[in-house]
């Protein structure tokens, strides 16, 4: 699959920054059993990935402005560019030793996404895509799924946590999904969820109290799939309401619908 220059450019930031993430990921099992355990190290691996990454992206196009998870907004001489920067989705993942984590990374022109990687170096998934230019997992052209009735679907979702989220809201959300569902998966990477709605291992996705780093590479390749996201009221809003959903054009429908339904007793 041939590539953008611009896209070269993230892909090799994300596998420098991923190599970078595996070798210490190799680590966090050793030190799941000591008393003051990986917290710490997982921080820092954390830090030290996202500056790989502003580093890589930096130099490449020099003035390009940031959003990233750490440093926030990050200004630059060029105000039409932007890159949106997630260096590891997943960290709880990551902290426990499960290889269920990712790095995240979209380009914004003009406010729209044009280009999104989406990397899990534990598994050496390579998510690319660019607008107009499809979907791809490591070079295989990706679709979305193609099931239309909720009830053969499997679907993604992200469970508020402690101190984050409407848990009483989500619960009434969740309850009623999985009354219309074969089954609700919550991987714990919205990015990788994303991602896997684009290459259609789930069929749809939700979450709410998301950062755009979390979803803007994930928008952009499930649409090159051919799927659909929007905010939960059908619109754009996914970045002002951190809240998205997402499927192929009938499961989505059929996602929002059953996402506004009130509780009912069964």
């Amino acid at each position: 699959m041939p590539r953008s220059a611009i896209l070269n450019v993230m892909v090799q930031a994300a596998m420098k920054a991923g190599r970078s993430l595996a070798r210490d990921f190799g680590e966090v099992q050793n030190l799941q059993v000591s008393l003051k355990g990986p917290g710490d190290f997982v921080s820092q691996a954390d830090h030290k990935a996202e500056e790989i990454i502003h580093t890589e992206l930096s130099r490449a196009r020099p003035g390009y402005a940031f959003l990233m998870e750490e440093r926030g907004v990050v200004p630059g001489e060029d105000d039409q560019h932007r890159w949106i920067v997630d260096p590891l989705d997943g960290t709880t993942n990551f902290l426990h030793g499960l290889p269920i984590f990712s790095i995240s990374m979209a380009l914004e022109r003009q406010g729209q996404i044009v280009a999104g990687v989406i990397y899990n170096p534990a598994m050496d998934e390579l998510y690319t895509a660019e607008r107009g230019g499809g979907a791809f997992m490591n070079d295989r052209r990706l679709r979305v799924a193609s099931r239309t009735k909720l009830t053969d679907t499997v679907v993604g979702t992200g469970v508020p946590h402690l101190g984050r989220g409407h848990h009483g809201n989500y619960l009434i959300e969740l309850r009623n999904v999985m009354a219309e569902v074969s089954g609700v998966r919550r991987l714990g990477s919205a990015a990788l969820d994303l991602a896997y709605v684009a290459a259609g291992r789930m069929d749809g996705f939700w979450e709410h109290s998301l950062s755009p780093w979390d979803m803007a590479a994930g928008i952009l390749m499930i649409r090159e799939a051919g799927g659909f996201v929007s905010d939960p009221a059908g619109g754009n809003a996914m970045f002002e309401t951190g809240s998205i959903v997402a499927g192929n054009e009938t499961i989505h429908r059929a996602l929002l619908k059953t996402l506004k339904k009130p509780l009912t007793p069964r």
